[in-house]
């Protein structure tokens, strides 16, 4: 028998349990989502117990061959009472003549546009979708991202899931069918890693929420300050479903996944987006920089093998090879639940953009941590432990942003000293009143479409701005 310390077994049993409870992690995330996703729900209104109203709120930021598309399927929901609330900062975005064009298209639809945004933080969404928040008139409110694509009865899904005791729904993020191997490694990510954390959470009640596409009762924001409330961080979704579930509400997803349809599909700027949600991650929960590298597929095998070996003599190159296979074939399991219909590709494309996946994880990781800056649009900012954001000067460099000194926006600041009150002055209404009403009406801008726009025009070419708005999505 070996003559090892103590410590060295010790840290074989650790790897082993932690070993165990990741694989335990994979069925919750397999029966829960054969049982959750894709299901029908028999609740029907009547007239005691009519459907609510919806505000859906839309930060636009450029056009992309998708954007018509995708933005048409709110269009023609089916949905019997809600309001489009299109949000564009730039008063030149050419996603303004391609909303002007749908409003037109569909008349019967209640439908605005608001140009200009407001100033309430460093969060740039935030800053977009404002003056849209502030003009909501129904009970709940959605936040949809520009990239997603709506099936004619999601909204329906997601108000049926609210429950008197929820104050939250939130879509699981997924991709719709692409070409390409770079929509294949989107869908593999989403359908797999993504799957089995957002899955396994909300079956655990652990905040996983992803605010790209969530539905909110506009009374408990309100009762928080408001959206400016959540103005002071980058990840706003984190806080906001943080900040619900603290005051009681309870919160879940939808049982059908969020379709992103992005007309831009790259691997660089996917794996960008990868690393910004990593360093997020990292700023808002420190124990990730321990937990995300062991729950890789190849790292935690290796470690299983040699605490195998090590603890029962078993042979760790079949020990880590059977690993390897078995997490594959849970993986693609849980994908075809997920996806719940054909694949958009085959088995030997799903193994090469698993692979590439799992090998470039880790990697992806460590780059984050390397450098923890966060590029978004042209502004760099950097998060303090806690997920409170600062911005760095434009001068520095993104190479010196470990050593730039922090530089708030101009309103951070009092940003900052809403988010750190106690809860409980956070849950008084006349604090929440007072928050929602700071912003000048003459912050916002409201433009309705016009009769003499041309179907079609500026959708030719891609602007900068439509591939600036892929990275920050």
């Amino acid at each position: 028998m070996s003559h090892l310390p103590l410590a060295v077994y010790g840290f074989a049993a650790f790897f082993m349990i932690f070993w165990f409870g990741t694989w335990c992690v994979h069925l919750i995330a397999i029966c829960y989502g054969k049982y959750k996703l894709h299901k029908k729900l028999c609740k029907l209104p009547t007239e005691s117990s009519p459907l609510p109203g919806v505000s859906i709120l839309k930060p636009l930021m450029g056009v992309d061959p998708n954007l018509q598309h995708n933005l048409e399927t709110f269009f023609t929901m089916d949905y019997p009472l809600y309001e489009l609330l299109f949000c564009v900062e730039d008063k030149h975005d050419p996603a303004i003549k391609l909303v002007e064009q749908l409003i037109e298209k569909y008349p019967q639809i209640d439908a605005q546009l608001f140009v200009g945004g407001s100033n309430v933080g460093v969060n740039p969404k935030i800053n977009n979708i404002h003056p849209g928040y502030m003009a909501a008139k129904y009970d709940f409110v959605m936040i949809s991202d520009s990239g997603i694509k709506m099936k004619n009865d999601t909204l329906l899904d997601m108000v049926q899931n609210m429950s008197e005791r929820h104050a939250l729904i939130h879509q699981m993020p997924f991709t719709s069918d692409r070409e390409g191997f770079a929509a294949t490694f989107e869908k593999v990510f989403f359908g797999t890693v993504q799957s089995r954390i957002y899955l396994s959470a909300d079956v655990l009640g652990i905040n996983c929420h992803t605010g790209m596409s969530c539905l909110l009762r506009k009374a408990v924001i309100d009762q928080l300050g408001g959206l400016r409330t959540f103005g002071c961080y980058l990840a706003e979704d984190f806080f906001i479903a943080k900040r619900v579930t603290e005051l009681g509400w309870k919160m879940r997803i939808s049982n059908q996944p969020a379709l992103q349809n992005s007309g831009l599909c790259d691997i660089a700027s996917f794996q960008a987006r990868l690393i910004r949600w990593a360093k997020l991650r990292v700023a808002m929960v420190p124990t990730t920089i321990l937990l995300e590298p062991l729950s890789e597929c190849m790292i935690l095998g290796a470690l299983a093998a040699w605490s195998a070996s090590l603890l029962f003599k078993w042979d760790p190159l079949v020990f880590y090879l059977v690993h390897i296979l078995c997490w594959l074939l849970s993986d693609w399991l849980l994908l075809s639940i997920v996806q719940h219909g054909s694949m958009p590709f085959g088995k030997f494309e799903f193994v090469i953009g698993w692979l590439f996946r799992e090998l470039t994880g880790p990697y992806l990781f460590l780059h984050a941590l390397w450098n923890p800056a966060i590029r978004w649009r042209t502004r760099t900012f950097k998060l303090h432990w806690g997920g409170i954001a600062y911005e760095l000067p434009l001068h520095s460099p993104a190479t010196d942003s470990l050593t730039a000194p922090l530089q708030p926006a101009p309103t951070l600041l009092a940003a900052s000293k809403s988010s750190s009150s106690t809860a409980s002055s956070l849950s008084s209404s006349s604090a929440a009143a007072a928050a929602a009403t700071a912003t000048p009406a003459s912050a916002i801008t409201t433009t309705t479409a016009t009769t003499n726009t041309t179907k079609g025009a500026g959708l030719g070419t891609l602007s900068a701005a439509a591939k600036q708005r892929l990275l920050i999505s």
